[in-house]
């Protein structure tokens, strides 16, 4: 079935969940007949959650980061979302002919922000993401991790309950991506949005998340949850997260050698 919103028994929009998964899988045609890519996946996202997706390449995170967005159908179960995600991809997908301010603009004119207001508003979310003053500059002025938080600010402008990030920082450099780490769950706390974030890097999803979900390889499964009780602030190289992310690595070796067997 295809990606519907939540709504309560009144008709409204249900904030009981940011986003409900359930028992959602989905196929392709391949050449020895329909290839299963995800396989009765059931996950909820709660209001104001950070949910890292993790997994080996291929493993169908980003597939079901597609179906949470509405940009494909699963074969079979239901995704429910609290109004419609924002989108925030590895490549930041600006418009370069655009400055940094009018590509935020532009996503509040097609969320029907009133003109006069739109200039103001995407000024407020370049601060937001730490770039005031860069309204006025083209893509090809800004570095890697300032045009990822363009994106992020022109995600953040749709006003998404629910915020959907595939390998956003996985093109930039160590010590940017470090930065944009804190930036994210700065921007997270304030906003209270719920995040659902893809990854493959197992320290990123420590240090981001408040639950990590590890899919299984070849369909993509829910093999293990964690509940990330480490407090905020956290660093990459803090003594908790590199012991979490040592348990986790081992179990993602074990599903990846498993898969191997097959």
């Amino acid at each position: 079935m295809a990606t519907t919103l939540a709504k309560a028994a009144d008709g409204t929009a249900s904030l009981t969940h940011a986003a409900r998964i359930q028992h959602v899988s989905k196929s392709y045609p391949g050449p020895a007949g329909q290839q299963l890519v995800l396989d009765d996946i059931t996950l909820d996202v709660a209001p104001g959650e950070f949910v890292t997706l993790l997994g080996a390449s291929g493993c169908g995170k980003s597939t079901l980061l597609n179906l949470v967005a509405g940009l494909d159908r699963p074969s079979a179960g239901e995704i429910a979302t609290d109004g419609r995600p924002a989108l925030m991809f590895q490549e930041h997908a600006l418009f370069p002919w655009l400055t940094a301010g009018k590509n935020i603009e532009l996503a509040l004119k097609l969320r029907g922000v009133p003109k006069a207001e739109r200039r103001e508003r995407a000024g407020e979310l370049l601060e937001l993401v730490r770039l005031k003053g860069a309204h006025g500059k083209r893509v090809h002025e800004l570095s890697g991790g300032m045009r990822q938080r363009v994106a992020l600010a022109r995600a953040l402008a749709q006003e998404s309950k629910l915020l959907l990030m595939d390998e956003p920082f996985a093109a930039l450099d160590a010590i940017t991506r470090d930065v944009l780490h804190d930036e994210l769950t700065r921007i997270w706390r304030e906003t209270q949005v719920s995040v659902l974030f893809v990854t493959h890097n197992v320290r990123e999803a420590v240090r981001l998340a408040q639950r990590v979900v590890l899919l299984s390889s070849r369909p993509g499964r829910i093999a293990r949850e964690w509940t990330v009780g480490i407090p905020h602030p956290r660093r990459i190289e803090d003594t908790a997260v590199a012991e979490l992310s040592v348990e986790i690595t081992e179990e993602l070796r074990g599903e990846i050698r498993r898969h191997g067997q097959h």
